[in-house]
């Protein structure tokens, strides 16, 4: 493994634990003030109600959707595993944390393919 390859996996892998820690401590405050279940109707009312709510919330919709359909792709393009991981996580979990894990897996799929040739 380069060097350069390895210090982008170490930063991909840490920005994944982050995106799955960091959402995940939200939405367990959410469930704590909102009642025990994840009502993600409310959720939603809550993403949107105001401006600043309301241009992230967006935000994230538009450029998560852009970047989901690019994953899909990519993936299929360098015949990637463990996809299902990035696209459970993506819904379960957080994009925060299944973009980066996917540019991990990525990074390391190159590196495989570098070695083969």
């Amino acid at each position: 493994m380069t060097k350069s390859s390895n210090v982008f996996c170490w930063i991909y892998l840490t920005l994944s634990i982050a995106g799955a820690v960091f959402p995940t401590l939200a939405n367990i405050e959410y469930m704590k003030l909102y009642g025990p279940g994840f009502d993600i109707i409310k959720f939603i009312d809550l993403a949107n109600v105001n401006p600043a709510s309301i241009s992230l919330s967006r935000d994230l919709l538009i450029g998560a959707s852009a970047v989901f359909i690019w994953i899909i792709n990519e993936s299929k393009r360098l015949e990637m595993k463990n996809l299902w991981i990035v696209i459970l996580g993506t819904f379960t979990i957080a994009f925060a944390f299944s973009a980066p894990f996917f540019l991990f897996l990525r990074e390391r799929r190159l590196l495989e393919i570098k070695q083969a040739d």
